[in-house]
């Protein structure tokens, strides 16, 4: 079952692009249990096949801290058909990365997460034309407010592609802010993954913005785009990919974190 496991999951802890793209080079398996079931455990709970409780390709059982998300990760599991197609198991993904590479280097995975402060999609904009600078700051400027005024974090913007070097008391900051439990932390570094940003990842946990407001600011760009030149569905597709695994994310950070009233 471990074996099994490892292939549906996928072996990246932290990219979930690249966990689903080991899993589709695997040849997909027979589905081999009948009944799926969630257990309790120690520290939360268990997901079941025909009562044998998941564990990690290293032998950890995976155990979930919130019964809502495990319910939703054995769904996944109940919803195989004749074969298991790991593409459509982004919550099992996400269980497994945490279990076998998060809990034990959490303060790691949120250095590599606080990397992406250093060059934030949120910091690059466009000098043209006119619509597209203007929708890129109704999407981005209020994050950025609300890191200066709350987090004191302040940050420098550019135009174009070219990188700025960000103040170190503003990564710190911004650094400061982020969740200190491993399956928030792997969450966000998903929705950072996925978006380009760690400071609408941040907004997100913090309720400064909702998962509908982050996704439409992370493709400001490619939406401007599409709507002048028209819709390339090969883009299309890798897109609604990655909004299911942003989808499972958002999913595993709003079943584990405590409640934050959501600001302006």
């Amino acid at each position: 079952m471990r074996e099994l496991f490892d292939e549906v999951a996928g072996r990246s802890p932290l990219d979930p692009q690249e966990a689903v793209r080991q899993a589709s080079r695997v040849p997909l398996r027979k589905r081999f249990y009948k009944e799926v079931g969630v257990a309790e455990a120690e520290g939360g709970f268990a997901i079941t096949l025909d009562g044998k409780a998941i564990r990690t390709p290293s032998g950890r059982q995976v155990v979930i801290p919130s019964r809502a998300l495990a319910d939703a990760v054995a769904t996944e599991w109940a919803d195989q058909k004749e074969t298991i197609n790991p593409m459509t198991m982004p919550l099992t993904r996400i269980a497994n990365s945490v279990v076998e590479g998060v809990v034990d280097r959490v303060d790691l995975v949120t250095e590599d997460l606080a990397k992406y402060l250093q060059s934030d999609l949120l910091f690059y904009r466009a000098g043209h034309p006119e619509g597209l600078v203007a929708r890129e700051a109704a999407h981005w400027d209020p994050v950025l407010f609300w890191a200066a005024e709350t987090l004191g974090a302040h940050f420098i913007l550019s135009e174009g592609v070219m990188h700025v070097t960000q103040p170190a008391e503003a990564l710190q900051a911004a650094r400061a802010a982020l969740p200190g439990d491993a399956w928030s932390v792997a969450a966000l570094h998903v929705i950072t993954t996925l978006t380009g940003s760690a400071l609408l990842a941040l907004a997100l946990a913090h309720g400064v913005r909702d998962a509908d407001q982050v996704w439409a600011a992370a493709y400001v760009d490619e939406d401007w785009n599409a709507e002048k030149w028209g819709v390339d569905e090969e883009a299309a597709g890798r897109r609604a990919a990655r909004l299911r695994d942003f989808e499972a994310a958002v999913a595993v950070l709003n079943a584990v974190r405590p409640p934050v009233a959501k600001g302006p």
